[in-house]
């Protein structure tokens, strides 16, 4: 991709963001994005077509024996099959039918069970019920003003004793940065913590497409008390 293309798609992205904002619904515009799309892949900022390389790496350094994965906002479904390649029984949403609609033509016959959902409205049922979640880039991709409540949702969906990674970039001040995306900040991470998440690992993680811009890879593991 190249950097007047991804300028482009960036622009695009910020102006639904603010449309969707300002109507009062700060999630709508991935669905409008997909739509947008109409099943061309580079319309797609995040969509590389293949596992992200920090949880390839992370997978790489662990022995991972967890048996129920859940991926917040899959996408088009890579992270997703990745983990269910390795044994895992895996459930993966996206707020986006269209998104979720393409996972299912991309993977036909895959053991993944891909759900049309909204993290923030998820069912009571869903609460803990996840020895593995992975989030990339959900957190990031929401406003700073509903953030506390974005990340609540997240930790509730680990079950005791497990375990959640992240890939987010960061950000060294909580001034609010311009976005999407929305940097996160250590304060908003320490909300983590406050929920009975102690932190394992973080993994520095570099684009080699935006080498400038802070990212990791963090992995928590929810305390049992």
């Amino acid at each position: 991709m190249n950097e007047e293309h991804r300028k482009n798609l960036m622009q695009n992205v910020k102006k639904l963001a603010s449309e969707a904002q300002e109507d009062g619904d700060p999630t709508a515009w991935f669905e409008k994005l997909y739509l947008d799309a109409n099943g061309d892949i580079s319309k797609i900022p995040w969509a590389k077509m293949t596992p992200h390389p920090a949880l390839e790496d992370w997978l790489i350094q662990t022995n991972f024996t967890y048996k129920n994965a859940l991926v917040i906002g899959c996408g088009l479904g890579d992270d997703a099959e990745k983990l269910a390649s390795i044994g895992a029984s895996v459930t993966a949403f996206d707020i986006s039918p269209r998104a979720i609609s393409w996972c299912n033509t991309r993977f036909s016959h895959s053991s993944v069970n891909y759900v049309v959902a909204d993290l923030l409205t998820l069912e009571s049922r869903w609460k803990q019920s996840f020895d593995f979640v992975f989030e990339s880039r959900t957190i990031q991709a929401l406003p700073i003003d509903i953030r506390n409540k974005v990340i609540n949702a997240v930790a509730n969906l680990v079950s005791p004793g497990g375990t959640l990674l992240i890939v987010t970039r960061l950000r060294d001040t909580e001034d609010i940065p311009e976005g999407p995306p929305w940097a996160v900040s250590e304060l908003e991470l320490s909300q983590f913590h406050q929920l009975g998440f102690q932190e394992v690992s973080r993994t520095p993680y570099i684009d080699a497409n935006q080498p400038t811009i802070k990212q990791a890879s963090i992995e928590y593991q929810s305390v049992v008390l």
